[in-house]
């Protein structure tokens, strides 16, 4: 026969299940109804304002009722992994990603714009740093082995996710898939670059090889477009990664 639970933890999960969703759990017995409305009410404002920081684009897109309703949701159901309030923005994203029903008044960019949202403080926090200045790789960047920066992510979205906003939502994705590296700068500075999906391209050969001879990524470009003339997209290239190797998204080893 199962153990049963103390009385003292089946009080904690009643105490817990009211405080994430009042609606649907009974009110614990013995705590006044209002005092467990001020405790719900801190509790929620917690996570509503670490939210409102972390995702202040997608706030402004929505109504207030669609991200207190958005940000309910999120509460009430999902089961958190981490004990860190640095943790919760990226829990939200895997519960847009894995959990969230469809809702027909969700924006279509809804998990792409949360998703770019949350890389700027996941950057911030993330180990690592933008590889040092390298004269070699300004003069003659052809000829070095070069690598991403362990704090650079090169992206990809179906929408324009930069430049949405309040006086600007798309209600389709352009033909054009939108390209940016999001990268934390030799200043500790987290900043974002829209690229070519060629740049896109290179940066995914550099992120799959952790370094490699720049010759040999632009020439296994060439190959992968079928270029007829590999030396012109080198010569192209080179401007790219001193342009890259200046921002810190690159480096020379």
């Amino acid at each position: 026969m199962a153990e049963e639970i103390p009385l003292f933890q089946r009080t904690q999960y009643a105490f817990a299940a009211y405080i994430r969703d009042p609606n649907r759990n009974p009110l614990p017995r013995g705590p006044a109804p209002e005092r467990m409305g001020v405790y719900r009410e801190l509790f929620f404002n917690n996570i509503e304002n670490f939210l409102a920081t972390g995702f202040p684009v997608l706030k402004s897109i929505l109504s207030e009722t669609q991200w207190l309703a958005l940000v309910q949701d999120f509460y009430a159901g999902h089961q958190s992994r981490t004990p860190y309030f640095a943790g919760i923005a990226e829990e939200f994203l895997d519960y847009l990603q894995s959990e969230r029903d469809h809702y027909s008044d969700d924006p279509p960019y809804l998990l792409e714009l949360a998703h770019y949202e949350w890389t700027e403080l996941a950057l911030a926090i993330a180990e690592g740093e933008a590889p040092p200045e390298s004269a070699d790789l300004r003069r003659s960047p052809m000829d070095q082995t070069v690598y991403l920066s362990e704090v650079a992510w090169p992206l990809a979205y179906r929408f324009p996710v930069h430049k949405i906003g309040p006086e600007h939502q798309p209600p389709e994705p352009p033909e054009q898939l939108t390209c940016l590296v999001v990268y934390r700068d030799r200043e500790d500075v987290v900043k974002f670059l829209e690229i070519t999906p060629l740049t896109y391209r290179l940066l995914q050969i550099l992120q799959e090889e952790e370094a490699m001879p720049a010759i040999d990524c632009l020439f296994r470009m060439a190959k992968e477009m079928g270029h007829p003339d590999p030396r012109v997209l080198a010569g192209h290239g080179a401007e790219i990664l001193r342009a890259l190797a200046e921002r810190g998204v690159i480096g020379a080893s």
